[in-house]
C-alpha cells in the first residue's frame, strides 16, 4: 500500500480576463498524486462564501478527499488575478489577507493522527504567521519532505526560503530561482546550472534537486547523479500548472524508486502533457 502524501498550501481561484479556474500549487499536485495512485490529502483553508462552496464542489468532482479542507467564517476564499505576456508567461496578482493564510495545525493533527505521511508544500502559503506555524508543525511529523520553492513576489522573503530548504529533503527551483538562491544563500558563485545545484545541494544536504528550464526542459541532481531531459515540444494552450505537473510526476517517481533519468523523462512528459490542455487540473485520458 502506498505512503499517504499532504499537500499543504493555498487553495485559489485562478482569474483570467475571460474566465476563472480553481488552482493553486498544493491542489494541482495533489490532483495528479492522486490520479497516480496516491492517498492525498489537501491541507488548506477556504471562506465560508459562494467561492468556497463552489470550491468544495470541483474538488469533490475531481475526486479529492474534503476532509482536510478547512472554512474560515471571516476570510475569503483566495484568488489570483493572471495574465499572460506575449511569450505566454504567466504573472499573478495575489489577493490579501484569503482564507489560507489561516491554516489550523490542531485541527489537521488530529485529522492525521498517527498516520505517517509524506510533505508537499512551497512558499507562498507561508506569508501569514497562522499558515507558516500550521506548515512548521507538520514538517515535525512528515517523514519525506518535497518544497518546491515557486518564488512569488512580495510574499518570498529569503528566511522563510531558507528555513524551507533546511527542512526539505527533495526540492524544485526554476533556472531564474537558483540564480536567486545563488545570490541569497551561496555568495552568487554563479557557474554552471549544475555547478550551482549541486551546491545547493550539499550545502543543505538534500536528497534530489529538481531545476527546470521551461521549454529547454530540466535538470535532476543528485550527490552521484545528474541527468538532463531536453522535454517536450507541444502547442501550449495553457502553461499555468504545468509546473505542478511536473512536481507530482517527479515525487511520484522518487518515491517509487524510478531511475533517475525515467524519472526526470515522465516529469517532463507530464508538464507537457498539461501545458497543452486548458486548466490545471484536466481530465486524463481513459486507460484503454
Amino acid at each position: 500500500m502506498k505512503d499517504s502524501i499532504v499537500s499543504f498550501g493555498e487553495i485559489v481561484w485562478d482569474q483570467f480576463e475571460d474566465t476563472s479556474i480553481l488552482g493553486g500549487a498544493p491542489l494541482n499536485v495533489a490532483y495528479h498524486l492522486h490520479a497516480s495512485g496516491w492517498p492525498v490529502r489537501i491541507v488548506s483553508r477556504i471562506g465560508d462564501d459562494e467561492l468556497g462552496r463552489e470550491t468544495l464542489q470541483q474538488i469533490k468532482q475531481l475526486g479529492l478527499p474534503l476532509m482536510t479542507i478547512q472554512q474560515d467564517r471571516d476570510l475569503p476564499t483566495g484568488r489570483v488575478l493572471v495574465s499572460l505576456d506575449e511569450h505566454n508567461e504567466p504573472s499573478f496578482e495575489i489577493a490579501a489577507p484569503a482564507a489560507w493564510d489561516n491554516i489550523q495545525a490542531d485541527t489537521v493533527l488530529s485529522q492525521l493522527a498517527e498516520t505517517p505521511f509524506h510533505l508537499v508544500f512551497g512558499t507562498l502559503a507561508q506569508r501569514n504567521e497562522t499558515s507558516r506555524s500550521s506548515l512548521h508543525r507538520l514538517l515535525k511529523q512528515a517523514d519525506i519532505k518535497f518544497y518546491d520553492v515557486n518564488l512569488r513576489p512580495p510574499y518570498t522573503k529569503p528566511e522563510q526560503v531558507l528555513a524551507s530548504i533546511k527542512a526539505a529533503n527533495v526540492v524544485k527551483v526554476n533556472r531564474e530561482e537558483l540564480m536567486s538562491l545563488d545570490d541569497w544563500f551561496m555568495q552568487g558563485k554563479k557557474g554552471r546550472v549544475e555547478e550551482i545545484g549541486r551546491e545547493l545541494l550539499n550545502s543543505f544536504d538534500l536528497s534530489l534537486l529538481a531545476v527546470t528550464d521551461g521549454d529547454r526542459g530540466a535538470q535532476l541532481i543528485t550527490r552521484d547523479e545528474h541527468v538532463e531531459h531536453k522535454g517536450f515540444q507541444v502547442n501550449v494552450a495553457d502553461p499555468v500548472g504545468s509546473g505542478d505537473a511536473f512536481f507530482a510526476a517527479l515525487i511520484n517517481g522518487f518515491l517509487s524508486g524510478l531511475p533517475l533519468d525515467e524519472c526526470l523523462k515522465q516529469a517532463n512528459r507530464q508538464g507537457a502533457w498539461v501545458a497543452s490542455q486548458q486548466g490545471a487540473t484536466p481530465a486524463y485520458p481513459e486507460k484503454g
